[in-house]
């Protein structure tokens, strides 16, 4: 009998050990919270759980290698921590994972620990539930909602206002026709030798009128040289883009830098439009809008799944193959910003240059709407932008007015050294400004700086 309870025992204890292999082999014995956040940071660059993107698709990836190649966990963590290591070893399938994906080499993660990665391997294997989301549908029919109501308000209002216009007009006619019948003979009389002709007005009051006709005509002039001088001002111009892209979103939610995509507005004369190589350093991986939190009113998610798709079509990428298939069509962007041809602006000198004056300037006429980025001083607070438009004016006098209040960095070593003797003359001539230098008096309102 205690032979047998021994046997029982021992029997108890080894399939205990077997259970725990099985689970470390399965990835269960990490934990998959910790593991998503691990995944997200590390792997989704390359990795999606549900669908091939750089790298295969990853849910399950532990008992599809159990079951297709008999590989355990120790293969995993091999791999992860420096699969190069692992193919220079010869190992065969290490190769053909490699061979299979064109090549790519996969990131090594040499930082990542032992429990790390087997918790990664646990959401692989059992991910989290996510919570139900809020339904964006509902939320954006209740912010539709609201406007149509106050619409429906504004209509009644309207007709309201119309219906009582009406009645005031039908009330004076009715009052003319009770004048008339009371009129006596004397009335009608004097009403005969009333002037009745322009002509005769204009004969009795030809001073005042001759005033009148030369205020209008004054008005006139300056009505139409208002007219001509904001011909080619299109502040607030906003068109609509083939593709949908929203600053908002990309430089406000996600703090996107806007030279990482206008790159040459920090080296060359013009700031370009992207192209669509650009969208896809991260929309090869990003197929799909998963940003809930953020959606603007009218639009879902199907909305920017179809913009996303128009980024694939442009460029000519197969998401299910990953891969170009040659077939590309280029997109006619409209342009927002265009200076004429007869004005030269450089945008590195504003950006590099001219960066901290520019801010500080900026900042201290506008205290309460400070900015952080030299770009924000021309375009306006591009990052709250879901379309972007025109925020200022660009005229001559705008320029000329940035260039007489924007003083110049004399912390900068170059410019402390170069303008030494200047700011010296300007702290004799004007005492009370202590040589404030701005960039009127280093030539910023030459003809020749800004004109060919």
């Amino acid at each position: 009998m205690i032979s047998w309870r021994k046997h029982y025992k021992k029997g108890l204890i080894a399939i205990g050990l077997l259970l725990s292999t099985s689970a470390s082999i399965y990835g269960q014995d990490g934990d998959p919270k910790n593991g998503e956040k691990l995944f997200k940071a590390n792997c989704t660059a390359c990795h999606a759980l549900d669908k091939q993107v750089v790298g295969p698709a990853l849910k399950g990836v532990v008992d599809r290698l159990k079951t297709e190649q008999g590989l355990d966990t120790d293969w995993l963590h091999k791999w992860i921590k420096d699969n190069k290591a692992l193919r220079a070893s010869g190992d065969k399938y290490a190769n053909e994972v490699f061979e299979k994906f064109n090549k790519t080499e996969m990131q090594v993660f040499p930082n990542l620990a032992d429990k790390d990665i087997d918790d990664i391997l646990a959401y692989t294997t059992n991910p989290p539930v996510e919570e139900p989301k809020a339904d964006a549908k509902a939320t954006t029919e209740n912010t539709v909602a609201a406007p149509q109501n106050n619409n429906t308000t504004s209509s009644i209002v309207i007709i309201s206002l119309i219906a009582i216009a009406g009645l005031l007009v039908w009330i004076l006619i009715k009052l003319r026709q009770l004048v008339k019948l009371g009129q006596s003979e004397d009335l009608a009389g004097l009403n005969e030798t009333r002037v009745k002709s322009f002509s005769e007005i204009y004969a009795k009051y030809h001073y005042i009128g001759k005033g009148l006709l030369a205020i209008l005509a004054i008005l006139a002039t300056y009505g139409i040289w208002n007219w001509i001088m904001w011909i080619g001002v299109y502040k607030g111009y906003k068109p609509e883009q083939p593709i949908y892209f929203s600053h908002k979103i990309h430089a406000g939610e996600q703090k996107i830098d806007c030279q990482l995509c206008h790159s040459s507005a920090k080296y060359g004369k013009v700031s370009e439009i992207p192209s669509m190589n650009v969208c896809m350093n991260c929309h090869r991986t990003i197929s799909e809008y998963n940003a809930d939190h953020y959606m603007e009113p009218g639009k879902d998610k199907a909305f920017y799944d179809g913009e996303i798709q128009k980024i694939y079509a442009a460029t000519g990428w197969d998401p299910a193959k990953q891969q170009y298939t040659g077939k590309t069509t280029p997109v006619e962007w409209t342009r927002i910003h265009n200076m004429p041809d007869f004005v030269y602006f450089n945008h590195s000198q504003h950006v590099v240059a001219g960066e901290q004056a520019i801010i500080n300037s900026f900042n201290k006429k506008n205290p309460d709407n400070k900015i952080d980025v030299v770009c924000k001083a021309c375009h306006g607070k591009i990052d709250t932008m879901n379309v972007v438009q025109m925020a200022n004016d660009f005229t001559m006098g705008w320029c000329i007015e940035c260039h007489r209040t924007t003083e110049v960095d004399m912390n900068n070593g170059y410019n402390k050294e170069y303008f030494k003797n200047l700011h010296e003359k300007l702290k004799k001539q004007y005492p009370k400004d202590g040589g404030k230098i701005t960039v009127d008096a280093i030539g910023g309102l030459e003809c020749g700086k800004c004109h060919y």
